[in-house]
């Protein structure tokens, strides 16, 4: 039974805070479950009543611990005197969770050390307690700084230096130094690190015509605004669905898609790959109020239950089919007028908020999902009618899952032209917003950052079909 399974009020868990149990809970279920714990942490934090301060805390805790993981195994290993993989996993994500309270946080060093070792003793046993006892017992001898330069002292190379101390894996630093470097800007890498390492402000959604903008008023998008506080529930809940939780550049390309072209009555809109939905409510929001109809299509079955609960509260129907994006756009070549690619991706744009993400993914990886993301946009383009306008989309700014999809495609076809899709986000936004030049010279994509934009990395590409392909 996982982590997130266990009932917080068992016998178990009396003598430990409540909040040490819900982020040990979210650890062991992204560890054995593959778990997000965006969306995990949240329930828990409900299931386990948490008022707002242990709710806070536990935020802090498990997302810190998720962040700095790959740091934090680096003196772990140090301090055992062995690799992290020879320790059982669940005392590892103990383990974890008290280096980040020692190392990073004002909780005291007793009490990490002692509910840590408790904890350990309640999910494996007590021999197991004694050698998470030892290993926290030398962890808390040294401050952060002499474990940091201790650890680092070992690296290999400068990127391996790097990468313990900002708490990146050594594959993700080359790959969006890489990224900065077309842009001109490699000498905002340790920027963007640090910027991935600070948990974002809550940015909500409000639905055009559906619900009026909230203040503070974001930038960009006429749409965004925060949430006082950092507690979006009082907004959230009086709108009845009509306003939610949603990073401004995802409002950014979804809104961009829609004023890329004149809405044209009766127009028909497609969100190829919607789950969990947000940009399919802000869509479906947008064609309502134009004329437009929309559809989803998900292939995961508990991400398409997520979709329709986010377009249940709009007065639009809008269906949500369950297949495989390249099969359902092959079976409607045409239909289309505009299709968003919001494709599956490596997720490197989104580690402030999904700090997991970062030791999810490997190299290995990229591969796959460079060519799942190319026959997604070679697909949506035949579904799309002649003038119908694709939006690529990826939550990540690695050259290979943007410009090099695009680029391929672009090669493939000869009924497609790439639109300028930075003057679209600059007629969207409410503000210029800093978009560096294309490597040709030409301005046709847009790559949001984190350190520069206050928003997830997002990439958006808009691609026009001319006519039929021929």
């Amino acid at each position: 039974m996982s982590g997130a399974q266990r009932d917080a009020g068992s016998p178990r868990k009396r003598g430990i805070q409540p909040a040490r149990w819900v982020a040990y809970d979210v650890l062991r279920a992204v560890s054995d479950d593959d778990a997000y714990a965006n969306l995990l942490l949240p329930r828990l934090i409900v299931e386990a009543q948490l008022d707002g301060q242990d709710a806070a805390l536990a935020t802090e805790l498990a997302y810190g611990t998720l962040r700095r993981r790959g740091t934090y195994d680096a003196i772990i290993a140090e301090a055992a005197g062995r690799p992290v993989a020879d320790i059982d996993p669940a005392v590892l994500d103990a383990l974890r969770l008290a280096t980040h309270q020692l190392l990073a946080t004002r909780v005291a060093p007793h009490a990490a050390v002692n509910e840590s070792v408790n904890l350990v003793a309640s999910e494996v046993g007590r021999g197991a307690s004694g050698f998470a006892n030892a290993v926290l017992r030398r962890i808390s001898r040294d401050d952060a700084e002499t474990w940091q330069e201790r650890i680092e002292a070992g690296a290999r190379s400068d990127d391996e230096r790097l990468s313990l101390r900002t708490a990146h894996p050594v594959w993700v630093i080359r790959a969006l130094r890489r990224s900065l470097a077309a842009e001109g800007r490699a000498d905002e890498l340790e920027t963007l690190l640090a910027a991935d390492n600070v948990s974002p402000e809550v940015t909500l959604v409000a639905l055009p015509g559906l619900a009026e903008r909230g203040q503070p008023a974001r930038p960009y998008a006429p749409t965004a605004f925060g949430s006082p506080g950092g507690d979006p529930r009082d907004a959230i809940g009086d709108a009845h669905g009509t306003i939610r939780v949603q990073d401004e550049g995802s409002q950014l390309v979804a809104l961009a898609l829609a004023a890329a072209a004149p809405v044209r009555a009766g127009e028909r809109w497609l969100d190829l790959c919607s789950g969990p939905g947000g940009k399919t409510a802000l869509l479906a929001a947008i064609a309502h109020r134009d004329g437009a109809h929309l559809e989803a299509n998900e292939v995961v079955h508990a991400r398409a239950g997520l979709v329709r609960n986010a377009v249940r509260p709009l007065p639009i129907d809008v269906p949500v089919h369950e297949q495989d994006g390249r099969e359902f756009a092959a079976q409607h070549p045409g239909a289309f007028d505009r299709i968003l690619v919001d494709a599956p991706c490596t997720g490197l744009g989104a580690l402030r908020r999904r700090p997991e993400a970062r030791w999810r993914k490997s190299p290995a990886d990229v591969a796959e999902l460079v060519e799942l993301q190319t026959q997604l946009l070679d697909v949506a383009i035949g579904a799309l009618a002649p003038g119908g306008i694709v939006a690529y989309v990826t939550c990540s700014p690695h050259l290979a899952e943007t410009t090099g999809v695009v680029s391929e495609v672009l090669r493939r076809r000869d009924d497609v032209a790439q639109l300028d899709a930075q003057a679209v986000m600059n007629e969207v936004s409410e503000v210029p917003i800093d978009l560096a030049p294309n490597p040709d010279g030409t301005t046709r994509h847009v790559q949001l950052w984190p350190h520069r934009h206050g928003t997830d990395a997002m990439f958006l590409a808009l691609l026009q079909r001319t006519a039929q392909e021929g």
